[in-house]
């Protein structure tokens, strides 16, 4: 099996590499060789994707059975248009990761397959909808970018619509967030409910059906109830040491302190659709998803292995201040 793996030097990208490595597949990744280094046993490609030479330039290595892309995340949907339209000869299969906030439902409703995306045309700039909020701005411009792939890979591309996905690698910075916390010990605020439930998946998992999947569109989590709120930080603490211990502070009580939702307390979030996504379809077509706190145990291995921070703006979004933190706390003991 030949694979072109757009990206394929962070987080999910590497991760994809290598499961397609392990079993013994030929990879070639396609990146502009500045983020990390090439992962080895690839043949390595460096070019911009946005540019129409070094796309021409790349279909010379080909053909492949598959392309999976996931580099996209900041590209328009003219972007990623252009480029399915340069590889549709020489590809079989298009795998393209978008996220669920294409669906125009997330997070405030329950989500299946069949629930109403934003619809997006597949040639939409980076300024079609800038008008509206971030999120919403980054939903619709995923959804242009799935009709880009489907325009041209026409009964021949699986869309995958991960939620949130965590494990070793992780650029965005959540989970090590709360192991850190935990690391420090004390009383961590926790937020919400013990019992909240929640669906992160694992990047390893998120990879291994990348490459499994059939031909047609999946959400990607894990199965709702199978784990909570209480669950992650009960292992955060386990993981680090047990150095601390956890106090819950209720929805109003962090949003009277303006605490930001899924950014100063990592995966908190009061919208009741953030965690009720369907994924059926995806454990129907072969999406296995290991426990929870393996994901953890193994994010805490990799930050202590020395590779710790992955240089990415999105990682300073997430935490919440100290002081801001026993605020909180001294609050809930005066109560």
């Amino acid at each position: 099996m030949r694979i072109l793996l757009l990206g394929g030097t962070w987080f999910l990208g590497r991760a994809v590499a290598d499961e397609a490595l392990s079993r013994g597949w030929s990879v070639t990744t396609f990146n502009r060789g500045r983020s990390a280094a090439d992962l080895a046993g690839v043949e390595a490609i460096h070019g911009d994707r946005t540019s129409p030479r070094d796309l021409e330039r790349l279909t010379a290595s080909g053909p492949w059975d598959v392309v999976v892309d996931t580099s996209a995340s900041e590209m328009a949907p003219c972007q990623v248009l252009a480029g399915a339209r340069t590889l549709s000869a020489q590809t079989g299969r298009y795998v393209y990761v978008s996220t669920v906030n294409a669906y125009t439902g997330w997070p405030d409703e329950p989500l299946t397959e069949d629930s109403p995306t934003y619809g997006a045309p597949a040639d939409a700039d980076r300024g079609y909808g800038a008008d509206a909020d971030g999120p919403t701005h980054y939903g619709i411009q995923k959804s242009g970018s799935e009709a880009a792939v489907l325009s041209q890979f026409a009964g021949r591309s699986t869309i995958l619509r991960p939620s949130v996905i965590l494990g070793p690698g992780e650029y965005v910075g959540r989970l090590p967030w709360w192991l850190r916390r935990a690391e420090r010990g004390g009383t961590v605020l926790a937020p919400g409910r013990p019992d909240k439930l929640i669906q992160p998946v694992d990047v390893r998992d998120v990879a291994a059906f990348a490459l499994d999947a059939p031909v047609g569109n999946f959400n990607v989590a894990a199965p709702l109830g199978r784990a909570t709120m209480s669950d992650l930080l009960d292992a955060c603490l386990q993981v680090t040491g047990r150095r601390g211990h956890l106090t819950w502070a209720d929805d109003d009580l962090l949003t009277r302190h303006g605490v930001r939702e899924w950014v100063e307390l990592p995966l908190w979030r009061t919208a009741p659709g953030t965690w009720a996504v369907d994924t059926t379809r995806a454990m129907e077509a072969g999406l296995v998803c290991r426990p929870l706190p393996d994901t953890v145990a193994d994010t805490w291995a990799w930050l202590q292995g020395g590779e710790g921070r992955v240089p990415h703006p999105r990682w300073d979004e997430h935490g919440l201040d100290p002081v801001k933190e026993r605020a909180i706390l001294g609050e809930l003991v005066l109560d």
